[in-house]
């Protein structure tokens, strides 16, 4: 049995690391990651866990939350407190101890096994790619580095912008051309779906399900954004249908994860009866809009008003989106 040890914040994991941890994985029979963590630290530890957990299912990953010192220089006990730190998450030998840096060679010689200095970033190398990558070049600029960020992490930087409003506002078609303008995946709107194969007579449970598919769609679709996902609507939208089919909303509509930003698509656009809609007639738009308004009200969303010609729509779109991602 060959073990190996590796030891890192992640903060956040990277395209390195992930090269590193599997080429160690190769090498060994079995390979423990620590993952050490500070408290205030801008990632929670038990979130670079769980991400860890996810993408190496094959490792044992454990983790370490306690205060200690990060540097040689911070304390005479620094080696002290870590040699004890390893000892107690991996009290078998450690065969090979592999690291990405030069600071491998020393902590192999306090807790043992042969430092195996794995990767491009140990060698100066590939500094246009994985050799260049570090964890705080990647906090202060997580959208230059999107190519080199696994999915959880993409998941945990990327920005939804939700479309809102009411029948025939044009979000499809909005939100296909912010897609391609954007380069990005577009989440298509699972009510209609689920409408033209169940009909437009919805009950409680139904309301329910096209919320929770929503949500599951979107969610599902996050990690695969080009740092922006596109969502025709959420379970937001899907309250305010619950509100003006049934008369009430229920509360696991309103506590969905919210978007980074919602458009609020204005009725002046022309009506179009494409065989599916519920809400005709010219008072009951009104009365659905003021709904599906009070709903990003009573939920303290990020909105702005989408309204005009078609261009002009577009146009204040791709502004508010834009000074989203400079926030």
């Amino acid at each position: 049995m060959r073990r190996g040890f590796i030891l890192g914040k992640f903060l956040p994991p990277h395209a390195g690391h992930v090269a590193l941890i599997e080429a160690a994985m190769a090498l060994v029979d079995e390979l423990t990651i620590l993952v050490a963590w500070l408290p205030g630290d801008s990632i929670s530890g038990p979130l670079r866990i769980e991400w860890m957990r996810d993408m190496f299912s094959k490792c044992r990953v454990v983790g370490h939350g306690a205060p200690a010192p990060q540097d040689p220089g911070e304390s005479k006990e620094y080696w002290p407190i870590w040699r004890s730190i390893v000892s107690k998450v991996h009290p078998d030998p450690i065969d090979y101890l592999f690291a990405g840096e030069a600071y491998g060679a020393e902590l192999a010689r306090q807790v043992g096994g042969l430092y195996v200095p794995l990767g491009a970033r140990v060698l100066g190398a590939d500094q246009n790619g994985l050799g260049g990558l570090s964890g705080s070049a990647v906090r202060d600029n997580p959208w230059g580095h999107w190519q080199f960020l696994p999915a959880p992490v993409r998941d945990h930087y990327a920005h939804t912008i939700c479309l809102h409003g009411v029948e025939s506002v044009g979000k499809s078609t909005l939100a296909e051309r912010l897609a391609v303008h954007y380069g990005t995946v577009l989440v298509p709107e699972y009510g209609r779906a689920h409408c033209e194969t169940y009909g437009t007579e919805c009950r409680e449970q139904d309301l329910l399900l096209i919320g929770r598919a929503q949500q599951a769609m979107i969610e599902a679709a996050r990690p695969w954004c080009n740092r922006r996902l596109i969502a025709d609507t959420d379970a937001l939208m899907t309250a305010a249908w619950s509100q003006m089919m049934i008369g009430h909303t229920g509360d696991e509509l309103l506590c969905e994860r919210k978007a980074d930003l919602y458009l609020m698509l204005a009725t002046d656009a022309p009506f179009i009866d494409d065989g599916t809609r519920v809400y005709r007639e010219p008072e009951q738009r009104v009365q659905f809009d003021r709904v599906a308004r009070a709903v990003l009200a009573t939920t303290r969303v990020r909105w702005v008003e989408i309204k005009g010609s078609w261009d002009g729509r577009f146009e204040t779109a791709v502004a508010a989106i834009d000074s989203l991602a400079s926030d």
